[in-house]
């Protein structure tokens, strides 16, 4: 972290002078720890840096920790609260959405709780979708399942008529869980509320497999992704050795950012090469990964290649893009491009290879978490709560530095998280592949 004018404050509705409930749940050892904003969590726990900047008279950049208020802004009795879930589909959705809703009902006593449908299409009256009514009994089971119980969507809604349904349901707090649009969507809708002078809090969830958000060091997801892409690396290895000169390709999740594919290859380190969008390579000429999987076989016999989604897209310049409903890049497909190029490369030369290709990515996508995501989303849904209850708005729960910490959406604005070329994870995993640059080599 560099920027050392990060404005971090927090919006909030007003003063909260309500006694929060929580503070009942305690019984002899286990009263509850209320937490302040007065307390902050830094963003850049360098200390030479940190020292420096209040020898200056610099407060350094640093977070709202999350947690249970002392006091609330809601009336828990009379609150009406609503969950919406947008985007693709991840591993933990439905565990946001049970700790959320115990959260409410058995933490605050909020009697109302309502499961939007189909994203934000859910608030808008022409597609007539019902509202879910959310209880314990109605969540008990669902983090057992995959995929989304309230259903998803992508594409943007006329925010006018969302926030006119959460003002005509009386809603006081809406839960935005989804990725990078979603959040730009929350902070849009806050934002009229607030130009309306209405009472109305908006806490977001990130949401993103790819652990690409920006200020938040990890996302739900992501641990379930890595551990079931390494069962799929793992079989592409048994393919590969399985046959003479056999390759093993398998394209993981990542459109901006290589984290699922150079995490998933130190966990399961039988790959050869790991190809993500931070760090370019070339297919041809001395030094390309054709050339280094040539000597890679000749070699060993055997070769297993992983590729993040979103590498390699300079191979398709020239080509008509498209877009989807959020308005996002539609990618080429490097997977089918690779064992289409791979598998030219050696039959020029009369080389026979046996080459099984894997895309894991949507079966990834809707299974359940696993235990570190669920006990993570827990985390965060139940953080979710303290912040709305408290009165907090335009806000997403993050996770910094080991502890959970309240971000200003607006920081996230136009920017992700990526590996860093020169750092730890990336180092790391070349050093567990062993392949060389992959670029021209004159």
């Amino acid at each position: 972290m560099t920027d050392d004018h990060l404005n971090t404050r927090i919006t909030t509705l007003g003063e909260p002078r309500i006694p929060s409930p929580v503070r009942r749940r305690g019984h002899g050892s286990n009263n509850v720890s209320f937490v302040s904003d007065a307390d902050r969590i830094l963003i850049d726990v360098t200390v030479n840096r940190a020292c420096r900047q209040l020898a200056e008279g610099i407060p350094p950049p640093s977070y709202e920790p999350a947690g249970p208020r002392r006091t609330i802004f809601f009336d828990p009795s009379k609150l009406k609260c609503a969950l919406v879930t947008c985007g693709g589909l991840c591993p933990g959705l439905n565990d946001i959405i049970r700790s959320i809703v115990l959260e409410l009902h058995y933490g605050y006593g909020v009697p109302t709780i309502f499961g939007v449908r189909y994203g934000l299409r859910g608030f808008i009256p022409r597609y007539g979708y019902d509202m879910l009514e959310l209880s314990p009994r109605t969540v008990v089971n669902i983090h057992e399942r995959g995929g989304v119980v309230l259903g998803s969507s992508r594409g943007p809604e006329e925010i006018g008529e969302i926030v006119d349904t959460l003002e005509r349901m009386n809603i006081g707090i809406l839960f935005m869980i989804g990725g990078d649009g979603t959040l730009k969507a929350a902070t849009c809708i806050a934002d009229t509320i607030l130009e309306r002078g209405l009472k109305i809090s908006v806490v977001g969830v990130p949401k993103t497999i790819d652990n690409d958000i920006y200020l938040v060091s990890r996302s739900f997801g992501f641990d379930t992704a890595v551990e079931v892409s390494t069962r799929a690396i793992l079989s592409a290895s048994n393919e590969a050795e399985g046959y003479p000169n056999g390759i093993g390709l398998i394209k993981l999740m990542g459109r901006h950012s290589g984290f699922i594919a150079a995490t998933a290859t130190l966990a399961q380190q039988d790959v050869n090469f790991v190809l993500i969008p931070e760090v370019d390579f070339d297919l041809e000429g001395p030094g390309g990964l054709l050339d280094a999987l040539a000597k890679r076989l000749a070699d060993r016999g055997h070769a297993v290649i992983v590729v993040a989604e979103g590498a390699g897209q300079k191979f398709f310049e020239g080509q008509a893009q498209e877009l989807d409903l959020s308005g996002n890049v539609k990618l080429k497909d490097i997977g089918m491009f690779l064992k289409e190029r791979i598998t030219a490369y050696f039959h020029q030369r009369n080389v026979q290879i046996s080459i099984k290709y894997i895309d894991p990515s949507y079966m990834i996508r809707s299974l359940p978490a696993n235990a570190n995501d669920r006990v993570f989303c827990n985390f965060l849904g139940r953080n979710a709560v303290h912040a709305g209850l408290a009165g907090k708005t335009d806000l997403l729960i993050g996770n910094w530095n080991n502890h959970f910490v309240h971000v200003p959406m607006k920081l996230l604005a136009g920017k992700r998280r990526h590996v860093d070329p020169k750092g730890m994870l990336w180092r790391s995993a070349l050093e567990a592949t062993g392949q060389p640059a992959l670029t021209h080599q004159f």
